[in-house]
């Protein structure tokens, strides 16, 4: 038994580093896919597909119990538009793209809890589904998987997430809110281009869309309780011309991380006031795009309980983190799960020293910590009441 755990995880590393090399963008994971039911038809466990690239697999309870629950695990499978800058032996053979955010390293976990599960089909006392969704990253993957009935029959969901800023193996899973909603916006300030030596004859959109861009970052630090957790990020300038030319218009683009509706409404008005006044005091016109994107991701009580509970049964006492600050500002599309039916969703330390460990997911120069693999497979395996065959104490963190 511990010689086949092992391979597993030793597998799983071998498959992680394989992925890593060969990304895929969201909706486009046609070889992760491919490599993703190839393994699971390796390991006899049925599947299908779902919402294109995604696949569904199942395990049946092998000593059913009339109260057990059906629990269902996920992973994400899609990539980024990153140039990878890492120098690992599996960098990326795919140019301007990368598993910036460790979806190799959860697929990867996935697909090893999968092996170890169905392993120990006959102690399943309950089924289990197992969700490779595509198209976390902005394509709403999530949503379209529920839309083709990957949550029917299930009564409790789990994921979790790598992070680079908190130390390694340790966890945060909070009751509520672990982690915020987000939106976007792009605001296009037109003006009046012209030759750069007569400011007076245009209408300068560079130097509004600058004022724009300043005053977009007080309203978090001045029109917003210093309570109430929000970002507004300014990511994306652009107005192209010439050394002499002014030009037409100026692109603004950018990001809001929030915690709930309320927030999200108070946010998207004032960015649209403030982008319109300060365009008018600069004599030029605006238009603002704000579009949503997740919902916050939030917890249910009874079911973080559990996930803490059997994570520090695993990794003792102290294996929770107790410093890191929720909600996460970043954005997940886990929410979409939560909001149907009970479960949580886990952040867990990356961050043991290696450089490629600290920096922050959707960095080029981020690589997944393999170390993670097996203490996850843990978990998801006794979620599902299948224990491991090495003792806590072997697993340290």
């Amino acid at each position: 038994m511990t010689d086949f755990w092992l391979n597993t995880m030793a597998a799983a590393q071998t498959l992680r580093r394989d992925l890593h090399a060969h990304p895929e963008p969201g909706w486009q994971e046609v070889r992760t896919a491919e490599t993703v039911r190839n393994t699971l038809t390796q390991f006899s466990i049925p599947w299908r597909k779902c919402a294109g690239t995604g696949t569904i697999a199942t395990l049946q309870a092998g000593n059913p119990q009339a109260n057990a629950k059906h629990i269902a695990l996920r992973g994400d499978i899609d990539a980024l538009p990153i140039i990878e800058q890492t120098g690992k032996a599996w960098s990326s053979t795919h140019k301007g793209c990368m598993h910036a955010c460790g979806h190799d390293g959860h697929t990867a976990t996935l697909l090893a809890s999968a092996q170890w599960l169905k392993h120990n089909e006959r102690s399943l006392t309950g089924p289990v589904t197992l969700l490779f969704q595509p198209a976390e990253e902005g394509g709403h993957g999530a949503r379209e998987m529920i839309n083709e009935g990957a949550l029917d029959g299930i009564d409790e969901i789990y994921g979790w997430h790598n992070w680079p800023a908190i130390p390694f193996g340790k966890l945060v899973c909070p009751d509520d809110i672990v982690m915020c909603g987000n939106g976007t916006f792009t605001i296009t300030v037109i003006g009046k281009g012209g030759h750069a030596s007569q400011p007076e004859l245009c209408r300068d959109p560079v130097l509004a869309a600058s004022a724009i861009t300043l005053a977009l970052q007080q309203i978090v630090s001045r029109r917003l309780a210093p309570q109430q957790a929000a970002v507004i990020s300014v990511t994306s300038f652009m107005a192209e011309s010439g050394a002499t030319i002014i030009p037409q218009q100026a692109v603004l683009a950018g990001s809001i991380r929030v915690p709930d509706d309320a927030t999200r409404e108070q946010i998207n008005t004032l960015i649209s006031e403030v982008s319109q006044q300060t365009a008018q005091s600069y004599g030029v016109e605006c238009r603002v795009e704000i579009t949503p994107r997740y919902n916050p991701t939030i917890n249910h009580p009874t079911q973080a309980q559990r996930v803490r509970q059997l994570w520090q049964d695993s990794y003792g006492a102290d294996s929770i983190d107790l410093n890191t600050r929720t909600p996460i500002m970043a954005s997940e599309d886990f929410s979409y799960y939560l909001r149907e039916i009970p479960g949580a969703f886990a952040l867990i330390g990356a961050n043991d020293g290696d450089q490629h460990h600290q920096v922050p997911c959707h960095s080029p120069h981020y690589d997944f910590n393999d170390k993670l693999i097996p203490l996850v497979s843990t978990l998801f395996s006794r979620l599902c009441g299948v224990t491991t065959p090495e003792k806590p104490a072997q697993q340290t963190i």
